[in-house]
C-alpha cells in the first residue's frame, strides 16, 4: 500500500512581472514550476497601459494567474496627463484583482541618473503624485485595492495614500521599512509584502520588521524576475521561489510553513476577493 503524499503548503505570489521579456521563452514552464512548488496562484503586475494589457492577456491564458493593472511611477514619462481612461476599461475584466503597481519612486530621479536637474526632479515628483492619486481614485471607484510602490519614498507615498485610506486598502510591496513604518501602514488597514530580500544575509532589519508584522497583515511575493531569494540569488527570480521565501518567513515569525500558508492565504483572499470568484 502506497503512503499518502504529504500535502505541500500553498502560497500565492502576489507580485510578479510575467509579461517581462525574461519570461518570453518559457512562461508555460515557469507557471507549471510554481504550481509544482505549491505556489498555486500568481498575480502578474502591469506597469503602464501596454504592460497592463499584456498582464491581462497572460491571466486569460492560465487559470492560476491573475492580473493587476496600473502605471508604475518610473513610467510617468510616457503617461498621459490622465491615466484613468486607459486603465479604467481594464479594471472591469474579471481576471483583474487590483490597481497597480502605482506609487512614488525617488530612487531613479533624473538628477540621480545624470539626466536632469533638481527642477526636473520636482517635475517628475509632481507627475508621480498626480498619476498615483488618479489610480487611487480609480481604485476607490472600482472597489479594488492597490499595490503600492514606494522606493526611497515611504513618506511621500503615505502623504498621497493617506487621504484615501478610508476607501482603499493598499499593499506596500517589496517592503524594506522599519517596524514603525510597517505599523503606520497596518494602522490604516493596509498591508505590507516581503520579497526574496528577506532571505539575504544582510537583511536582518527586514526580518525584524517581518517578525513584528501582525499575522494576516503581510503577503509574500517575488517581484519576478528581480530579487531572487537565497539559494537562487543572482539568478532570474520566478514565482516558484515563494516556497524558498516562505521557509525563511516561517522561521522568522516563529511558525510552521503550514501555519504561514493559512495566515497569508487568508490575508490574500481578503485583499484580492476577485480571486475567489
Amino acid at each position: 500500500m502506497n503512503p499518502m503524499p504529504i500535502p505541500i503548503p500553498r502560497f500565492t505570489d502576489t507580485h510578479a512581472h510575467l509579461d517581462f521579456p525574461e519570461f518570453a521563452g518559457d512562461i508555460e514552464a515557469v507557471v507549471a514550476r510554481a504550481a509544482g512548488a505549491g505556489v498555486h496562484r500568481v498575480i502578474t503586475i502591469g506597469c503602464d497601459a501596454e504592460s497592463s494589457r499584456r498582464a491581462v492577456a497572460i491571466a486569460e491564458r492560465f487559470p492560476n494567474v491573475w492580473a493587476a493593472v496600473g502605471w508604475h511611477p518610473n513610467h510617468v514619462g510616457n503617461a498621459p496627463e490622465d491615466v484613468r481612461p486607459a486603465l479604467a476599461p481594464l479594471l472591469r475584466h474579471p481576471r483583474v484583482v487590483a490597481v497597480g503597481e502605482c506609487g512614488i519612486d525617488h530612487y531613479r530621479l533624473p538628477s540621480s541618473q545624470g539626466m536632469g536637474t533638481e527642477e526636473d526632479d520636482e517635475r517628475v515628483k509632481a507627475a508621480q503624485a498626480r498619476v498615483f492619486r488618479q489610480q487611487l481614485e480609480l481604485a476607490a471607484d472600482s472597489g479594488l485595492n492597490v499595490i503600492v510602490h514606494q522606493r526611497h519614498a515611504f513618506a511621500p507615498a503615505m502623504d498621497v495614500f493617506g487621504p484615501f485610506a478610508g476607501r482603499v486598502r493598499g499593499v506596500f510591496h517589496c517592503f524594506v521599512g522599519t517596524p514603525d513604518q510597517m505599523q503606520a501602514v497596518v494602522a490604516m488597514g493596509s498591508s505590507v509584502s516581503f520579497t526574496g530580500i528577506a532571505t539575504f544575509k544582510n537583511a536582518a532589519e527586514i526580518r525584524r520588521t517581518m517578525a513584528a508584522t501582525p499575522r494576516g497583515s503581510f503577503f509574500l511575493e517575488t517581484d519576478s524576475p528581480f530579487l531572487a531569494p537565497v539559494p537562487h540569488r543572482g539568478k532570474r527570480a520566478e514565482p516558484a521561489h515563494v516556497a524558498d521565501l516562505a521557509r525563511v518567513a516561517a522561521d522568522t515569525v516563529g511558525s510552521s510553513t503550514e501555519e504561514l500558508s493559512r495566515d497569508t492565504e487568508a490575508a490574500v483572499d481578503a485583499f484580492f476577493p476577485r480571486m475567489g470568484t
